[in-house]
């Protein structure tokens, strides 16, 4: 019985989303999206180019049939997120709307570190509600002059899809809150509250129904052979799924604003596999920091089984013969753009003001969005207590606390708010002085050049962050502090400029800002104390500090992320159209096969042909993986499997051996009902060609004392490795730690060889490493079974491989190249 969640996937793939409501009316092409449905087993295998040939026909309908200018000649940056970069406006009159560039939005200005040659085109969604009878005016309008291309999801849509799971499940949850209760709004008593709540299946079904609708919307104006795709942030982290399986070679990667949770955390999302899944047809995913790329990782290695490789300084995860990028580039500040508002006439005006009004005061400033990873109040109950422990301050020391409307709404956050305004009225209260108030808490919008006259006047910033992705309140700090030379609004222009900063150790700035004073900011005390030497130190270090953050935040400015970002997606895809590609899997599933260029598939007909000609044949099967399934308990042959192997034996024509790691001892018994089955054991060590027959060994070797000398090594890990063990056998010895943790298993493995490489390094011994194994065996252990059979055409199965090296000399047939599929397909041998 299939699983709830995979058959939502099947309904949403099937385009069943009656459940869910329509989405707005936006323009939509007919036909247009209609994916190649694939069969849930592939039973006959077929050219390659047959499914290359399909995927390249949709390509170009959708890039023909487009009713969208796309760039035919050049390459473009298609920057997809969920908010367009656009201030939308209805007109005074109510007739038509106005629309403009957000000039403080960061994804607007990646564009300046986007090469001059390639166009930057935007999907997104608008901030604003337009009628369905107005959406294609308004479509049309942004692409002609924005070129934007707005995504129009129906309020109830738009609801489940953004309050209900990204702010309301997704967010929480990456910012590490497991959801313990489910959590109830105050106004309905019954709905789920943004404030981690509990997982909802139809609120997941309203998310990926809405990442459609937004994959609808670049199909409409891609050029899939020249464009690349950039994704943004966990609203649509299910869209690299739905762009794959639509253009298996598109060149996709995608960036995370936010934290990534560890893994014990992570793993409690119910649909943990279909997220890492869809993120992994990326072909470059990219982090603030190590520590999110870090649990991203651990992720996939603990949960898909998947492991990262470094090299040159790129960290790269294999996937089905892909390899996905690592991006670690925390995003920068727009320079120009800060100081283009620093240099307005207002805004000087605005800095005179503040500095009058706090004159004689130590300002330290607070600027933060209202929600509850903030701790804004943790922030204040520091300020209380550094005024408490150091009454020299009471007077002289001012926290302004900007903290701009909530985003999000749910019990939780109103609780916060209505804690933070008790806080705030108990300081002024206690510390309050005529004409002095300690905490100056402004709950509104405040507009830019406001807030970077607030910047400007402040002595220290203080970030008490609990946990946040990135928060750029530092860096555009240290750029007002610089100011601009000639600039009235530039601290002591004409003199060393000076800040000091109070970060949490918690958000995604804090690594970079080396100079910062960094703090837990659940320790009120350790908090109060940072805020009491960030006010007090000399001026020479506030100098010092002030200029290596400004000499880093100058020079990793939002367009070198851009910049850095592009050129390694470039890098990642660089292979795209060389290597040959088969996208297989359901939902999400489903994934793309990249093979070498110099694959060729293996025709069913010509095996047929070349087995039925052939004088002599020779089948090599491996054991685990292949006649038994790796995973299974049971490690005994079936019955199915017995019969079909005296099948194939009971043919003079055919010589059938099995070749494992596994012991004679095992092997023996297993297979005693097959009198002419031959085997190989511990690799071919030992050899018996027929049950009647002695074994055989390949070589003389009988010395065996390394093993007294080996096996005390493994001993001292496996004590020390839970789940670990270690398999005798009569010519090697085999460390197991498939069943430990897979951290720690994998670091105890490397350990173990580098120190068995130098224990061993004088005996005849080869040390190796396979999956969840360690292995010591002497040297010439091993046969060149093939070269027993140069004279047949031979082959050979190791679950994933079929091989069939050489044909009789007496035929006429070429041989066959190498092949890869299931290893299901390892039974047409016996139709």
């Amino acid at each position: 019985m299939m699983s709830r969640s995979y058959t939502n996937l099947l309904d949403l793939a099937a385009g069943n989303f009656a459940a869910l409501g329509p989405s707005g009316g936006g323009r939509r092409r007919s036909g247009s999206f209609g994916m190649k449905r694939m069969p849930r087993v592939m039973t006959v295998p077929g050219p390659l180019s047959d499914l290359d040939d399909d995927d390249d026909e949709q390509a170009a309908t959708s890039s023909v049939a487009s009713d969208v200018p796309s760039s035919a000649v050049g390459e473009r940056l298609i920057v997809v997120a969920n908010q367009l970069p656009v201030v939308a406006r209805r007109r005074a009159d109510g007739r038509g709307w106005v629309f403009s560039w957000d000039e403080d939005s960061l994804l607007l200005r990646l564009r300046d570190g986007v090469p001059d040659e390639m166009e930057v085109f935007f999907v997104g969604s608008l901030r604003a509600d337009v009628p369905p009878a107005e959406q294609d005016e308004v479509s049309q309008t942004l692409i002609d002059g924005f070129r934007c291309a707005p995504v129009f999801l129906s309020p109830e849509l738009n609801e489940r899809f953004y309050h209900h799971f990204c702010k309301g499940y997704l967010w929480p949850l990456f910012h590490y809150m497991l959801p313990f209760a489910a959590q109830l709004s105050p106004a309905t008593e019954a709905a789920p509250s943004s404030d981690g709540g509990r997982f909802d299946r139809s609120a997941w079904e309203a998310y990926v129904l809405a990442n459609k609708h937004f994959y609808e919307k670049v199909v409409e104006v891609i050029n899939p052979e020249d464009d690349y795709i950039w994704v943004h942030d966990y609203h649509l982290m299910a869209l690299p799924t739905f762009l794959r399986r639509r253009f298996n070679r598109l060149r996709i990667g995608f960036f995370l604003h936010s934290p990534f949770p560890s893994s014990e955390i992570y793993r409690t999302l119910p649909v943990r596999e279909e997220v890492l899944r869809t993120l992994l047809n990326c072909d470059l995913i990219g982090f603030h920091t190590f520590d999110y790329a870090r649990h991203f990782l651990s992720c996939c290695s603990r949960m898909l089984g998947l492991e990262y490789q470094s090299k040159r300084g790129y960290i790269g995860l294999e996937y089905f013969g892909r390899t996905v990028g690592i991006k670690i580039m925390p995003m920068g500040i727009h320079m120009g753009q800060l100081q283009s508002v620093l240099r307005l006439p207002e805004q000087e005006q605005k800095v005179a003001e503040l500095r009058q009004r706090f004159e004689g005061k130590s300002v330290l400033l607070g600027v933060d969005d209202t929600d509850i990873f903030k701790g804004i109040n943790l922030k204040l109950l520091a300020f209380e207590t550094m005024l408490r422990m150091h009454p020299k301050w009471q007077g002289r020391a001012v926290l302004v606390q900007i903290a701009n409307p909530p985003r999000g709404k749910g019990k939780e956050l109103e609780t916060i708010q209505a804690e933070i305004r008790v806080t705030c009225e108990r300081i002024n209260r206690d510390f309050g002085q005529t004409g002095y108030s300690p905490v100056v808490f402004i709950d509104r919008n405040v507009p830019s050049a406001e807030r970077l006259a607030y910047y400007t006047i402040a002595e220290c910033v203080v970030v008490t962050a609990v946990r946040d992705g990135m928060n750029l309140t530092p860096y555009e700090y240290i750029v007002c502090r610089q100011g601009i030379p000639g600039s009235e609004s530039a601290p002591e222009v004409s003199g060393p400029k000076k800040s000091m900063l109070v970060v949490s150790e918690f958000i995604g700035c804090s690594p970079s800002l080396s100079g910062a004073i960094r703090i837990n900011p659940w320790n009120i005390e350790t908090t109060a104390e940072a805020l009491n030497e960030a006010i007090s130190v000399s001026e020479q270090e506030k100098q010092l500090r002030h200029g290596k953050h400004y000499r880093y935040v100058s020079t990793h400015d939002v367009s070198y992320w851009s910049r850095s970002f592009v050129q390694d997606l470039e890098r990642a895809c660089k292979d795209h159209f060389r290597k040959p590609c088969w996208g297989i899997g359901l939902g999400f599933g489903f994934r793309v096969v990249a093979l070498d260029p110099h694959f060729s598939k293996l025709n069913l007909d010509t095996i047929v042909m070349s087995y039925e000609k052939a004088k002599s044949r020779a089948i090599l099967l491996d054991y685990d993986g292949t006649l038994v399934p790796q995973a299974s308990i049971n490690k005994e042959p079936s019955a199915e499997i017995v019969s079909i192997i005296n099948t194939l034996c009971s043919d003079s024509n055919n010589i059938v051996s099995i070749v494992s790691g596994r012991s004679r001892d095992s092997l023996g018994p297993m297979f005693a009902s097959c009198p002419k089955l031959g085997l190989a054991a511990e690799h071919g060590y030992f050899l018996r060609w027929t049950r009647d027959e002695e074994w055989q060994t390949i070589t003389r070797t009988s010395d065996f004392g390394w093993m007294q000398m080996a096996e005390p090594v493994m001993n001292l890990y496996t004590e020390a490795t839970d789940g670990s063990y270690i398999e005798t056998k009569e010519t090697a010895l085999v460390w197991h730690h498939q069943d430990a943790d897979p951290g720690f298993g994998s670091s105890q493995a490397k350990e173990m060889l580098d120190h068995l490489e130098s224990v061993l390094a004088n005996e005849p011994v080869a040390v190796k490493s396979g999956q969840f194994i360690v292995e010591v065996k002497p040297q010439v252990c091993g046969i060149d079974i093939l070269q027993s059979f140069h004279k047949v055409p031979c082959f050979f199965t190791d679950g994933m491989q079929i091989f069939a090296p050489s044909m009789d000399k007496d035929t006429s047939i070429p041989p066959p190249p190498l092949m890869i599929l299931p290893a299901s397909v390892f039974y047409f041998f016996y139709f």
